[in-house]
């Protein structure tokens, strides 16, 4: 008998911690492009890519998922970070644009373990009467993420199999300890192609572009598993030497996860955190959009 019974594809969870600001007006793209490290610009309406919010020295204050609903409407869909606290730091910029910046309590995020009905790679479909759906998987692992007015029932099993699957992906769940400490390279965020070295100036721009441009990305993400459980922040060692820190953790149930900044070029080694062998995975593809 199974111990660990999967989810049925077709039933959908809440996703809590989950939430939406949206930006509307008349230049709420021209506020996105000027703030959010990937290119706005660049994306059509009915499409999405994954974003963030950085500080001037290029440090990843939030990662998200940009909707682009329109010129006038652009949405994030934020995993993790503290949503009215973006949306008042965000308030702070808006000078004299015409942007309305609001956390949309009345549509709740859900997740389901299958592929969407319609949307498919970085385009989603839907609106606020029916609700709307995102592709949020890869080939060997379909997600849809819904948003709709009415919420999902709870289920902490499949969570934290979300959860995991988007650490097995490179998609980092930055707990709060890990805001402000990273660069988009060191979170390895190419894989998702989630930031622009191309576009016009954003907060961070200049920190990103000249680590890319001058090659001094030296470290990345690493996936790594544990009988143990693994705590954000705690550091991975090789004997003595210190190698890297974990910046997300979770557990897919059978085995411990989580994702750390280490090198992207050091000699084969064993690895521990606190004392128990930790082993490297190799990361899943397919979250890019």
């Amino acid at each position: 008998m199974d111990d660990n019974p999967q989810p049925a594809a077709d039933r959908y969870f809440a996703l809590p911690g989950h939430a939406l600001i949206t930006l509307e007006g008349r230049d709420a793209a021209a506020f996105a492009q000027a703030q959010f490290m990937n290119d706005v610009a660049m994306l059509e309406p009915g499409r999405w890519q994954w974003s963030g919010w950085l500080t001037p020295k290029g440090r990843v204050i939030a990662l998200f998922a940009l909707l682009k609903r329109s010129d006038e409407a652009t949405w994030l869909v934020l995993p993790d970070a503290d949503a009215a606290a973006m949306a008042t730091a965000l308030q702070r910029f808006v000078f004299r644009s015409k942007v309305r910046i609001q956390v949309r309590d009345d549509l709740h995020a859900s997740g389901r373990f299958g592929a969407p009905a319609a949307a498919s790679g970085a385009d989603f479909t839907g609106d606020e009467e029916a609700g709307f759906e995102l592709d949020a998987g890869s080939a060997d692992a379909p997600r849809t993420l819904r948003l709709a007015g009415t919420p999902a029932p709870q289920d902490d099993a499949a969570v934290t199999r979300w959860h995991a699957l988007d650490l097995q992906h490179g998609l980092p769940r930055l707990p709060a300890s890990q805001v402000e400490h990273w660069t988009p390279q060191q979170l390895s965020l190419d894989r998702l192609r989630a930031y622009s070295v191309k576009k016009g100036c954003y907060p961070g721009q200049e920190i990103v572009a000249r680590t890319h441009f001058l090659g001094q990305a030296k470290r990345g993400l690493v996936l790594l598993g544990a009988d143990a459980a693994l705590e954000p922040g705690h550091e991975v060692t090789a004997g003595s030497v210190a190698m890297g820190k974990l910046v997300a953790a979770g557990t897919d149930g059978a085995r411990h996860l989580a994702l750390a900044v280490m090198p992207l070029e050091r000699e084969a080694a064993s690895l521990d955190v606190d004392g128990a062998p930790v082993a490297e995975e190799p990361l899943r593809d397919g979250l890019a959009r």
